[in-house]
This record gives structure tokens, sequence and C-alpha cells, in this order.
């Protein structure tokens, strides 16, 4: 295979990098470097190694830090602790900047007691709106390489994605057949209703390069999983061909819950990411709601279980925070639309508050009890969110009936160019992968059904039922009926002057086909006025 200009260039780069921290590259691809880079000896590994008991630098990613300007979290994780976990910052000429070293966090899997270990470097101090080049490594094991940008700071145009609902595209469990049924050999199956789909998607994101990735909820479906490491394994595995070049930012999902991780199940999830601090976390809750900011746009992520009222994780855990994540929220929001200057405030979760799909999760009253007055009140613009594995998105909304399901109120009709500083637009995105699609099941006229409560506990299931209420849906706008997969792409044009309108251009790509083959389903725009 013929190797592309980038790839040379990348690799000379990379190398630059290693080397000007005296670790040897192996055959030089340039007689350019300085008599340094020359000399290094000709390993890969960063010390002595020894391959077999060596783990590698697994499922490489990055995250941003409350100033995605200024901060960036690089990520991988092992089988076993290492020695002196660190990366090497650069610029893409491979200079190097700084080198970080990484914190050590772990938790044991309860349901195969393995341990599992997370490294996560904290970079500060970087420029706004670069671009670098970085190196993630441990002692024995071959460094692993990836590329960021910073968001710009200020008023500057942007991009940035959004699904949720994933899955893998690997077949990781061996089927079991029915009694009676004999199959040559042995057949594997997927362990966590993924299907090929989850792998198009990340490849369709990567079409797009934007600047960062919201994942709305229900990362992998690890709880459902016979082998729950190796499922998040095969997630990351999949992923770190976007997440190493650009944040892929969460929020938690109830497929996140893993019964006996954490007291509320959430602590692979926490070990894995290393998200934002926000006021009122404790040890148990830490990592589950926090914000970021990028360019103009204050990104708030929050975690639905703790209000909803479905029981739709391994445990059932609404109120855990007690009210802190509702204080931080409040207090997050409030202080954003005080900023003059963000514009643009997008919340990203994962249950949702609209949904038209029959016999599927459906919208749940706790979200429109506890979360949706606050949209309201400080005039949220966009909620990004999954849990209905089908895309939808709805009018803008502000206001609640005053009935027993708080049915949202649109105040506009428009579906091309939308005024946000009337209402707030909601999209399910829940196209990331899974194997169950709701696209097939939409209510014709548009109608909901509403999660009120629950029922008593089922000692055979071990989960309270739902008790739904139906509504008619005034607020529904656009539905995709024709397609499962997919994603929705955010370009952010900040005005040119003071007083001008700022302009969010929205598009859905159906995601058709291996190596992200994408179509657009639909575009329009959000519009307010830039707030300086």
């Amino acid at each position: 295979m013929k190797t592309s200009d980038s790839d040379k260039n990348f690799d000379i780069s990379r190398r630059r990098l290693l080397a000007a921290a005296g670790i040897g590259t192996g055959m030089l691809l340039t007689s350019s470097f300085t008599n340094a880079e020359e000399n290094a000896p000709a390993s890969t590994a960063a010390g002595s190694t020894n391959p077999v008991a060596t783990p590698p630098v697994a499922g490489l990613h990055l995250q941003f830090g409350a100033d995605a300007s200024a901060e960036m979290v690089v990520s991988w994780h092992t089988l076993q602790p290492v020695k002196q976990p660190r990366v090497l910052i650069g610029r893409p000429d491979g200079k190097l900047e700084q080198t970080v070293g990484a914190d050590e966090v772990s938790y044991v899997d309860a349901k195969s007691n393995q341990t599992v270990y997370a490294y996560h470097a904290k970079v500060g101090g970087l420029d706004a709106d670069s671009a670098y080049l970085y190196a993630a490594l441990h002692d024995g094991a071959e460094a692993q390489c990836g590329t960021f940008r910073t968001s710009p700071r200020g008023r500057h145009a942007l991009r940035f994605t959004s699904f949720g609902d994933q899955g893998t595209p690997t077949l990781g469990r061996v089927f079991d057949p029915p009694a009676g049924v004999t199959l040559p050999g042995t057949t594997y199956i997927n362990d966590n209703l993924g299907s090929p789909a989850a792998g198009d998607t990340t490849l369709g994101v990567e079409r797009l390069r934007p600047l960062f990735h919201l994942f709305n909820g229900d990362l992998c479906y690890a709880n459902l999983a016979h082998d729950r490491v190796r499922t998040w394994w095969d997630f990351w595995n999949n992923n770190t061909r976007s997440a190493r070049n650009r944040p892929w930012m969460p929020s938690p999902g109830n497929h996140e819950n893993e019964l006996g991780n954490g007291p509320i199940g959430y602590k692979a999830y926490q070990t894995y990411f290393s998200l934002p601090a926000a006021d009122g976390q404790t040890e148990v809750t830490h990592g589950l709601w926090y914000s970021f900011t990028a360019g103009s746009v204050r990104v708030v992520a929050i975690a639905n279980d703790d209000v909803v009222y479905q029981d739709g994780g391994d445990s059932y855990v609404r109120g855990y925070s007690n009210g802190a994540q509702k204080a931080w929220l409040e207090k997050e929001l409030a202080a954003a639309r005080e900023d003059k200057a963000i514009d643009w405030l997008v919340v990203c979760m994962h249950q949702v508050a609209i949904s038209t799909a029959d016999k599927f999760n459906g919208a749940d009253l706790g979200i429109r009890q506890e979360w949706l007055p606050l949209f309201d009140k400080y005039a949220v613009d966009l909620v990004v969110c999954g849990h209905e594995h089908h895309y939808e998105r709805s009018h803008p909304i502000r206001g609640q009936q005053n009935n027993a399901t708080l049915t949202p109120i649109p105040v506009g009709t428009s579906t091309d160019v939308i005024d946000t500083t009337k209402g707030t637009v909601h999209m399910v995105i829940g196209g990331g992968g899974t194997s169950v699609p709701s696209n097939e099941l939409f209510f014709n006229p548009p109608c909901c059904r509403v999660i009120m409560r629950v029922g008593v506990l089922n000692p055979d299931t071990h989960k309270r039922p739902p008790v739904y209420a139906v509504e008619e849906a005034p607020w529904s706008a656009v539905r995709n009926a024709a397609h499962a997969y997919g994603f929705a792409a955010f370009d952010l044009d900040p005005g040119a002057h003071p007083g001008d309108f700022t302009t969010i251009t929205v598009t859905y790509y159906d995601v058709v086909g291996p190596d992200g083959q994408i179509a657009p389903f639909e575009s329009f725009a959000l519009r307010r006025p830039r707030r300086d």
C-alpha cells in the first residue's frame, strides 16, 4: 500500500516527538533530524520491554477540561498496573512542549472480579484554537499517538456532532443454541445489543472531523453483557479511531448502571472517563454531571437516572444525588445566561422529555417535573438526548400544559429556521448503532407515551414496571421513520458583529453503509441574537 504524504508527515512528527523525549523510535524516515534523533535507540517502547508481560496502551481517548480552549485530558486503560504513565505534548511538527504524568484509577468489575486500570493525564496551559500532537505511553509499552485541536476562545466558528445508544460491532459471546440444536463448531454473537452500524457511525463522525462529539448515553450496554470488561474494551477499540483525535464527551445512560460496580453502579463509567469537576459531587457521584465551554457554547451534561421514574438500569437509583445535581444545574444554567461571552446553551442528557415511539421507552414525567422548568427559566437553546433508538426533534417548546403529563407547549411551528430565544429544541439522536431500533414504532398521528410512575417490584424480573399515560404530541416537528442509524452535526456561525444573529446549522445524517457512508436526512437552522 502506498503511504500518503500526510501519513509520512505524521510519522515523521511522531518520531521527532518521541526522540525529543529520549525515546527511541526505530528506523527514522528522514535524514533531516538532529543528531540526537538519529542516535536514538532502535526501540518503540519506553524503558525496557517485555512484550508478553507489558500491557499496551489501550483505548486511547480524549476529554476536554472545563475550559476547552486550554485544557485536555488524555486517557487509556490496561488490565494490570503500569509504571510511569505519561503523555508527551507537542506541536504538529513534533516539537516537544511538555510531559504530563497520568493519574491511575481503577475498579474491580463485580461480575468477573477483573481489575481495570485507567490512566488520565490532565494537560493545561494549552493555546486556544491550536493543533497538538501527543503520545501516550508507560514503561515497556509502545507509545500510541494522536492529535487534537483546542477550542477557539470567544466567538468563532466550530463544529460538533452527537449521537447516543451505540453498543459495539463485535461478536463477543459464545452462542448457546436451544435444546436439540447442534451447530458445527463455536458460534459467536454480539454480547451487548450492538450491530455493524456501531462501527459505521464512528467512521461517519470522522468524515466530518468535528471539534468534539457529544455522546448521549447508553455507550456500550456493558450491563447487559456476559463479559462486561470485554464489552468496554470492544467499545474503546472501535471508538478510539475517532476519540483519540477529538474529545468524546458523554452523559451517562441507564445502561451505564452496572450491578455491583460502585454503590450506584457507575464505577466503570467513572473510571474510563475523567470529566470536569462539578459542585455537589461526592466520591459516589463524581463525573456524572459537568459542563465545559467551547467558543461561545456552554455544554451542560447531566445524569437523568437521578430524576427519571423508569427502572432502566441494573439497580433503581432515582434520587441518588439528594438534590445536589439539580442545585448545581440551576446554578450552572444561571451563570451561563449571565455570561455575556456565552450565546448558546446546550444540554446533553440520555432519557427524554419527548418521544413519539409506541411500545418503546417513552418520555419520562420525572424529566418534565425536574428539568424542563429550569430549561425554560434559563432559556436553554438545545437539548440532545438518546434512549429512544431513532431520530426525531421537537418544535421549540416553553411552558407546560396544566395536565397530568405536563405536556410541553410548542411556541412555533417553523421547521427550517428556529428562534431559540422563544423555546428549546429537543433532539432525540439514539441511532448510534444498537440492534433494537425504534424508528418503525412511531404513533401515527404523533402521540407520546409518558412514564408517570413505576409499579411494585416484580420478583421475576427484579424491575418496577412503568405506568404510562398517552398524550397528544403538538410539540412533534420532524421524525425519521426510514432509517434507524445516524447522527447530527452542528455548525456554529458566530455572526460577524455585535448585534448580529448567531446561527447553528444542524444537519442530521443517516449512516447508510460501511466506511462511514452518510447521507443528509434534513438540515435546519437555530438562531438567536449575539449577546455581546
